[in-house]
Parts: structure tokens; sequence; C-alpha cells
């Protein structure tokens, strides 16, 4: 009777086992993973769950911002343009840009990781410079010897006395202060992807409010948002289909760089579509709840917009000093404007371990030791080689990528 008994636990046990192996190999509770799509859509029972009109608005804002940049302005109107009024923006004549919580200043060197309050009183520095300074000699020559602003003769180039062209000291700086830096820096880092309850709340997808997204997909596609902004998100179309190979090169912050570095002559063909696959594979990997991949793909984005900034930093100051040898003095001080303004955004690129291409003291150092007085540049601060004692820096850039295993083409 007992080996009976025991006989009988032993084929209860068994069919216990079974069936709990059955019902593991059945389980309804494993959720299906999202494929990577081919285009940055995404959805939800239905609905987009994309959204990046903030980035839309700011975008739209800085086209005027550069227009108002390019002419005679008062100080109240840039400022209002730059920092808002009361906390709203202000100043602008598209209507739909004033009045919003959405302020160009307000995301200039914001991030967590390399914000910065002295840059950020940089840019306003430099409304008033062109307001005080330019503005007033706006249809003047311009005269180095007499250290008058005015406008280069036979051109369009409107200089400090310093020969300095303010709008692009401004716009070029704010490439990396404000689009790159919001981008690589803030929402696709996990600073901003992590914070408060994402991560739980995304495992367990919890909406933000009444809207159709987590809080970490928005924040992703805030990071979208400010590369692909000009792309009118309620109706991208066509343009969604081809941003990874075709960018639209809109605007006069990131968006246009990016555009040319990845044209079929340019310094990294194809590099628009990596991009835009990554931000794709980010967001699926966000919807996956794989935040492993989903870093990962932050850090392609990171490394890939950041030498962006140093192709164009070294371009423009090769471009200086060829412009400089054939006699086009005016053309010359637009260019080294332009490399003054990729330089200072080197300060917000990310190698993808959280560090700047080049230290952000070595950056400020060089601006305000050789780059002060354009009137009297030494050239060879530029074109030094490599080998030399004190190498130049457009060595000094290149050498800045390539040590870290990003070498520029």
């Amino acid at each position: 009777m007992k080996n009976l008994i025991r006989l009988s636990m032993f084929l209860s046990l068994a069919m216990f086992m079974f069936s709990c192996d059955n019902d593991d190999d059945n389980n309804d509770s494993v959720v299906p993973t999202l494929e990577i799509p081919d285009t940055y859509e995404f959805t939800r029972n239905g609905s987009s769950t994309v959204s990046f009109s903030g980035q839309v608005t700011r975008l739209s804002q800085s086209d005027e911002l550069y227009g108002a940049l390019n002419d005679p302005s008062d100080f109240e109107t840039l400022d209002a343009m730059f920092n808002g009024v009361d906390g709203s923006s202000a100043g602008f004549s598209n209507d739909d840009l004033n009045g919003t919580s959405k302020i160009i200043g307000s995301k200039t060197s914001a991030s967590t990781l390399q914000g910065s309050a002295v840059d950020r009183q940089a840019f306003n520095d430099m409304i008033t410079e062109y307001t005080s300074e330019v503005v007033p000699n706006f249809d003047l020559p311009y005269d180095a010897n007499a250290n008058v602003a005015g406008v280069y003769p036979g051109t369009s180039y409107r200089l400090n006395a310093a020969g300095q062209e303010i709008d692009q000291l401004f716009f070029k700086g704010l490439i990396g202060a404000f689009t790159l830096d919001q981008i690589i820096n803030n929402y696709l880092h996990p600073n901003q992807l992590d914070s408060g309850d994402n991560i739980v709340n995304n495992d367990d997808d919890v909406l933000d409010g009444d809207s159709n997204y987590t809080k970490m997909e928005h924040k992703w596609d805030e990071g979208f948002g400010y590369l692909y902004g000009h792309l009118d998100e309620m109706g991208m179309g066509e343009d969604l289909a081809t941003a990874g190979s075709s960018p639209s090169g809109e605007g006069n912050l990131l968006m246009k760089y990016f555009k040319k570095v990845d044209e079929a002559d340019g310094y990294q063909p194809g590099v628009g579509q990596v991009v835009y696959d990554a931000f794709i594979a980010g967001r699926t990997a966000i919807v996956n709840k794989d935040y492993a991949e989903r870093d990962a793909q932050a850090d392609i984005i990171q490394v890939e917009l950041s030498k962006v900034i140093g192709y164009y930093a070294v371009h423009y100051m090769n471009d200086y000093v060829a412009k400089l040898s054939e006699g086009n003095i005016g053309g010359a001080h637009h260019s080294l404007s332009e490399a003054w303004g990729f330089l200072f955004s080197l300060k917000y690129t990310n190698d993808g371990m959280d560090e700047p291409f080049m230290d952000r003291n070595d950056v400020d150092s060089f601006l305000a030791n050789y780059m002060s007085d354009f009137n009297t540049m030494d050239i060879g601060v530029l074109t030094a080689p490599a080998s030399a004692p004190d190498p130049g820096m457009i060595a000094i850039v290149e050498e800045a990528f390539a040590s870290k295993g990003h070498p520029l083409n």
C-alpha cells in the first residue's frame, strides 16, 4: 500500500511539473518586440506617439532670430527673441511664435552635462555688442585701422571693431550650445531619459498624462526634433521617408551642416542615413524596454553629430587661410567668424563616453588669447603642423577626434 501511495504521489508530481512547463511554453504574458521600422513613425492604439512640437517652435524662432541679427535690430527686440519677456516667447513677427514657454535662451548651454551660465551670458553679450556697436554703423564702411565697426567694403559682412561678424559667431556657437547640446547631452542622455520614474513607467506603459506617449518616448522624440524639427511633425510625409537618405538641410543650425557633411562631395557621405537609423533604432528600443540598446544607439548619434562640428571647425579655419592668401580679406573675416563659432561649439561635443572631444577650458583659452581680435590674428596659431612644438588649432582639432578613435575624414 505504501508503495502504491508513493507511486501515486510521484505520478501527480510529474504531471504537475509537466503542466507548469507547458504553461511556461505558452505564457500569454510575453510581450512581442517591435521590429525596427523604416521611418521615424511609432503608434499606440492606432495613433502616433511621436511629438516634438516644442522643437518645431524653437527652430522656427531661430530662423527669425537669424534674420534679425542681419538687420539693424534694437536690443529690446533681439533680447526678447532670445530670452523672452516675463517667461514667455516674444519679439517675433510670426505671432504663433510669441506667448509660448518655448524660449531659445532657456535651452542654450542648458544640458546636465555641459550647461554653462558663462556661455549663456556670452550670447547675451553678443546681442549687446551687435546692437551697441554694429547697428549704429550699419551702413558705414568698416575701418580696421581706426577700430570702427561697419560693413566691409564690397561685401554684406558687417563687422565689429575686432573684425568679427557677430551673427556668425552667435549662430555657429548656437549650433553647439543649443541644438547639439540639447540632442546629445540632454534628451538622449540617461539623465533625462531615466529621470524620476521614467524607467518604471516605460516598463509598464504608463502614459504621460493625457498624451499617447510615455515620458521616455517623448524625451527621445524631443532630441530627434532638435535635428529634424523643420519637418513639420503634423505633415512630414515624403520628407520623413527621405530624412535619412536626403537630410533637409533646413534652417541655420545643426541640420544645415549635417546635410553638407552627408552630401556626395561632403566630408562623410551616408552619415545622414546612419544617424536617422540610429534615432529609429533607439526609439524602437525604448518601446521594447531595451535600455542598453537605446544607449548604444545614442552613442552613435553623439559621436556622428559631434563630428559635424569638428569637420566645420577645421573647414572654416582652412577657408580663412585660403581666402587670406587670395587677398579676399572680407571673405576671410567671414570664414574666421564661422570658425570661431564652430570652435566654441566643440565644447558641446560628446565622444560617446560623456566627454567632449575638446576640453572646455582649452577651447575658451584659445578663443580668448588668440581669436579676440581678428585684425591681429597670427595665422600660425591655426596652421602650425602637428609636429611643431606648438601645433596649430587645425592639427589640434584633428588629433582630438583621431585620438578617441573617431578621425575626421
